[in-house]
């Protein structure tokens, strides 16, 4: 296979804890590690939302609660619970109980619509949905938090548990159905390991939705540390910066479209606040524009802007600090010890530096190890794994990416397929066939944007009142992110001869227009 890069902790190029193996999995049941922090510090903030903050002895206490609540409905040991919740302190406390029965965390968004909700339940088989009492589904035992846990219930702590797996998110598949990604890591968490450079007792800001990987995993793990989070529920730019001001918010992780949305705020609101608390700015999930990058360097310096390229699936990693960027401009990082990184070509082989391929990754502790699917298979050539991402190494083992995924689209830091979207498209009783594909968006780094080839009975209606008929039908069926922002219509197939969806020559045929 040629020579792959394998970066060890005595030549990784940046702070020691960079070097963490993400996860520290002998350590204590996570389901304690409230009751840990409460016996040490039982009166520091762990979580405040609003004008609510809950310590530690608080935060124990409600999750012991809860989580006698899900077991008086059959919760157990590894049993699924999906979590459909918006962002606040009933999911924090959701999530502890769950690991507290030793179960695990199935993590959904709770503006699915019913139909993509049912898909998902049906290919997990939760024992409790915990949601909002309007989200109920019938056949499916459910906790509504909006409904006060019985007061009557116990706080105290319950027997230690362990879950096998400490999480499993959910992700649109490449086939237009869902996938669930359950990952191998039993839910122990060392308390003196924070995730990415986290420390004790720092505040922390929770700007993204916890039904994202990134979000829900870093959020957490802070917690296992000791850390306070701030969470702001939806993004907000300036309640963004508020908030860092106001807590002296120390470590935060941002997509780009944040970022840009930041950076978009008037020079004198954006520089009215004081970030000097701010150790640590994480990016991830989507590129980041150079020229936006640069732009927050020049602002907050290199030392604190990190970025992280990697999958829910945690078969590898890169990281890279600002001052590497600079010597380094539009790389991602090296791989991370743990793991090692190949680029190949389409015939399987190394490409040289330079060359653009395939990115896959190999786990140390080998193939299937740190993950495993439900509803797909995963992208293999031999042991190595891929997230279908294209990019290239230079000769220094530095990752660029060319493409986030020839068919993923990433709007906003989530993931799309496209093949979801046409499905749901195509059900449309007016639509003959559709292609779904990326293009470049200012705020969002790429926006939705479906080519629909109407029905022969459908071809003489008015394409303004058909675009409309289209985004209704969609409303119910896909959450808001996955809808297309711009439609247009195409008498032309979508096919090739040999049947295949050329996604890329139809967004190649679309640039010129819309890159000017």
């Amino acid at each position: 296979m040629g020579t792959s890069y394998n970066r060890r902790m005595s030549t990784f190029p940046a702070h020691e804890w960079v070097n963490t193996v993400l996860p520290a999995s002998d350590g204590i049941p996570m389901g304690l590690l409230p009751a840990w922090h409460a016996a040490r510090t039982p009166r520091r903030a762990a979580i405040t939302e609003g004008d609510l903050t809950v310590d530690w002895t608080g935060l124990e206490a409600r999750a012991n609660r809860r989580a006698r609540a899900l077991q008086a409905l059959g919760v157990g040991q590894d049993d699924f619970v999906t979590i459909a919740l918006p962002n606040s302190v009933a999911f924090y406390e959701t999530a502890f109980a769950v690991w507290k029965l030793g179960a695990v965390p199935n993590v959904v968004s709770p503006k699915l619509p019913a139909a993509e909700l049912d898909a998902i339940l049906e290919l997990v088989r939760p024992r409790v949905l915990v949601c909002l009492r309007a989200a109920a589904r019938p056949g499916v035992p459910v906790h509504a938090v909006d409904e006060p846990v019985d007061a009557s219930l116990s706080a105290e702590p319950l027997p230690e548990r362990v879950s096998t797996y400490w999480k499993a998110l959910a992700s649109g598949g490449s086939t237009g159905r869902p996938k669930i990604i359950v990952d191998h890591m039993p839910s122990r968490w060392d308390p003196a390991a924070g995730a990415l450079g986290q420390q004790a007792g720092w505040t922390v800001l929770s700007p993204g939705p916890l039904y994202h990987n990134a979000p829900f995993s870093f959020m957490h793990c802070a917690l296992f540390a000791g850390c306070h989070v701030i969470e702001m529920g939806r993004f907000d730019a300036l309640r963004a910066l508020e908030l860092i001001e106001k807590h002296r918010v120390q470590w935060v992780n941002f997509v780009p479209t944040m970022m840009h949305r930041i950076w978009r705020l008037p020079d004198e609101q954006r520089n009215a606040f004081d970030l000097s608390s701010l150790e640590i700015v994480f990016h991830m999930a989507s590129a980041c524009p150079v020229w936006l990058k640069e732009r927050w360097i020049e602002w907050l310096g290199p030392q604190r802007i990190w970025e992280l390229y990697g999958g829910t699936e945690r078969q590898g990693r890169t990281v890279l600090s600002g001052v590497e960027w600079l010597q380094h401009k539009g790389s991602v990082g090296r791989v991370s010890p743990g793991a090692r990184l190949v680029v190949l070509d389409e015939q399987g082989r190394e490409c040289p530096p330079g060359e653009i391929g395939e990115i896959y990754f190999l786990p140390d502790t080998g193939r299937n190890s740190t993950y495993h699917y439900l509803g797909a298979e995963a992208r293999a050539h031999g042991e190595w794994e891929s997230l279908g991402d294209l990019g290239h190494l230079d000769a220094d083992g530095y990752l660029y990416l060319s493409d986030r995924r020839t068919d993923l689209v990433i709007s906003g830091g989530a993931n799309i397929y496209p093949a979801e979207v046409e499905a749901a498209i195509d059900a449309h009783p007016q639509v003959q066939t559709s292609a779904v594909i990326g293009l470049p968006d200012d705020d969002l780094g790429q926006r939705v944007h479906a080519i629909v080839q109407p029905a022969a009975d459908a071809l003489g209606t008015d394409e303004d009142a058909l675009r409309a008929s289209i985004l209704d039908f969609l409303a119910t069926r896909l959450v808001r992110y996955k809808i297309p922002r711009s439609i247009e219509f195409s008498s032309e197939p979508m096919r090739d001869d040999a049947g295949k969806m050329r996604r890329a020559a139809l967004r190649a045929a679309r640039l010129p227009r819309t890159e000017t």
